[in-house]
């Protein structure tokens, strides 16, 4: 197969292409969200569809949710690892917040011989840990809000820590917790479905600012 040839741009700091190499990490990057954004809205519906027929989640629901949450989890990983943030300090960051999160992840999951959905339920105090995780994907929001002024990601950003805060101090009521976590994987996945839709050069920024900021260092 030919390979696509290589665009050039007029950047801050001068020219710079756009090769294969880059246009593959960023089919990478929208498909780990892709995969992080079904994987939390189905295991969103299953724990939602479940309450609404009992009062409590089946064992075999519990398991589909700790599958999608390492899958989500998972997603979540690439799509940090292959990000483009002119700000290394800040990619960094948000890529520790996910090692953060998987670690008490596992580490409740081996405290509390729970499932990580009722882990999650049960022991709010668990988001002082796990919620770093979910400070990742705040980050990716921010920075998407940021750059491309998406009304779902300006949403998230302030949704996901607000659901977050509000569960870890018991002060939302179930049903309003309910709701804005439908409405957290909702959006989720129009932001997902939009990215993969988009233009790719645009994912990637000005390269030759993040040359520039290789060379400075």
């Amino acid at each position: 197969m030919q390979a696509i040839e290589s665009e050039v741009y007029q950047g801050q700091f001068g020219t710079f292409t756009v090769t294969d190499r880059d246009r593959q990490s960023v089919v990478i990057y929208r498909s780990a969200l892709m995969v992080a954004a079904v994987s939390f809205g189905v295991g969103t519906i299953a724990a939602l569809w479940q309450l609404t027929q009992s009062d409590s989640v089946s064992s075999n629901v519990l398991d589909l949710i700790t599958f999608l949450y390492i899958t989500f989890s998972i997603g979540l990983g690439i799509a940090l690892a292959t990000i483009h943030i002119y700000m290394a300090v800040l990619h960094r960051a948000l890529q520790a917040f996910w090692v953060i999160g998987s670690v008490s992840a596992i580490g409740c999951s081996v405290y509390y011989h729970q499932p990580i959905g009722l882990i999650v339920y049960d022991h709010p105090i668990t988001i002082l840990g796990i919620g770093f995780t979910f400070a990742a994907l705040t980050g990716i929001f921010f920075k998407e809000a940021f750059c491309f002024n998406r009304f779902e990601t300006k949403i998230l950003t302030f949704l996901v820590p607000a659901l977050l805060l509000g569960h870890l101090t018991n002060l939302l009521p179930q049903n309003i917790e309910a709701s804005l976590l439908a409405i957290w994987a909702g959006l989720f996945l129009v932001f997902a479905i939009r990215k993969a839709i988009q233009a790719i050069p645009p994912d990637l920024g000005d390269k030759s600012v993040f040359e520039y900021l290789k060379n400075q260092k």
